[in-house]
């Protein structure tokens, strides 16, 4: 079995949602469900070691726009998030993580040491991430208590503008250059990301914001969760010139399970074969190398490949990689390695 460090979950929204209808979060991972992606048991069948798990607010205007008669599709923008409940909500989703982490139902690590240890024990390793800084605030004062309570990813924006930045809409076809890039608090937040050492992720953020990001910051370039543009042109999706940014800069991009952003027609259907999780693949190992390559699964925020399921399904794309024929070597990579590379080098370790 090859072990799986995934670059993008979305279960602490799903434990946080649950626990509002009186759900007990800790139950729910520890003990495991049938509900969502991911539980402890689900991942341990899967191979699932760990992942960045995201705080994300949700946005409740956000309705997805259904496709014409052509496959076309664009989704209005959600509407900017209030400072002050976004804060609320993400300190209830840490709360949560660390719970999780007193409970011996997770690990929350802070050092790719304590996933390595966490790996080995057999415990799920997750890393606090955040997907859109609203909780955080201009300031940036936010930005040190959750780093101390082991935050260490974060997206500057999700798919909606805030005040460091402007996120891509869900639309399909349409590029990634919608509208303006970094605002002067957004490049306040990559410089002081950069001190800290919280990796920065861009999986959600505009063209223009991709190449601010590019020229602002001093880690590798990373999307924990997008897919080639020239295969399934979403606004979410990476273009050509963008992957070949990464490639240059060592980073990462995540393959994203989704099928809206894997279907040559951008649909979102289940019934999605796990050839086109390959064709992505080969496509990004082609233009930027096995060693920037890895998952991104947005397991419990997404529609997945049927033939998945869920984190207990894991190893069916190890498996598919391997018959068309990925090696071990380059498989362990894929896996886990290239994310673990990638975060030492964000949080500044001497050895991985």
């Amino acid at each position: 079995m090859q072990f799986v460090f995934d670059g993008h979950n979305d279960v602490l929204l799903r434990l946080w949602t649950h626990a509002k209808d009186g759900s007990d979060p800790i139950a729910e991972f520890a003990d495991g469900t049938t509900v969502g992606h991911i539980d402890a048991h689900r991942a341990r069948e899967g191979g699932l070691s760990g992942g960045l798990c995201a705080i994300y607010i949700p946005s409740g205007d956000l309705v997805f726009a259904d496709p014409d008669v052509e496959g076309r599709y664009i989704t209005p923008m959600a509407a900017p998030l209030d400072p002050l409940p976004s804060l609320a909500i993400a300190t209830e989703m840490a709360a949560i993580a660390l719970r999780l982490d007193a409970a011996s139902a997770w690990r929350l690590c802070r050092t790719v040491k304590d996933i390595r240890s966490a790996m080995a024990d057999n415990i799920f390793a997750a890393v606090m991430h955040m997907e859109g800084c609203e909780a955080i605030g201009a300031d940036l004062s936010a930005l040190e208590v959750f780093y101390a309570a082991g935050l260490r990813s974060l997206g500057p924006v999700w798919s909606r503008h805030n005040v460091f930045g402007h996120g891509v809409p869900f639309a399909f076809p349409m590029s990634p250059d919608t509208a303006p890039g970094l605002t002067g608090a957004g490049f306040e937040l990559v410089r002081e990301c950069n001190r800290l050492g919280v990796l920065i992720d861009l999986a959600h953020i505009t063209e223009k914001g991709f190449w601010d990001v590019a020229k602002t910051t001093d880690q590798p370039l990373v999307a924990s969760h997008s897919n080639a543009h020239a295969l399934t042109p979403v606004a979410r999706n990476l273009t050509d010139r963008q992957l070949d940014a990464i490639r240059e800069s060592r980073g990462l991009v995540g393959i994203n399970y989704a099928t809206a952003m894997l279907r040559a027609d951008g649909r979102s259907d289940s019934d999605t074969p796990l050839g086109d999780m390959i064709r992505h693949i080969d496509y990004l190992v082609n233009r930027i190398g096995i060693d920037c390559v890895g998952l991104g699964s947005d397991f419990d925020g997404a529609t997945i490949p049927e033939e998945i399921g869920d984190a207990a399904g894991n190893q069916k794309l190890i498996a598919a990689l391997r018959e068309v024929g990925y090696g071990e070597a380059d498989l362990t990579k894929l896996a886990r390695e290239n994310w673990l590379r990638i975060l030492a080098h964000a949080w500044r370790e001497d050895a991985a």
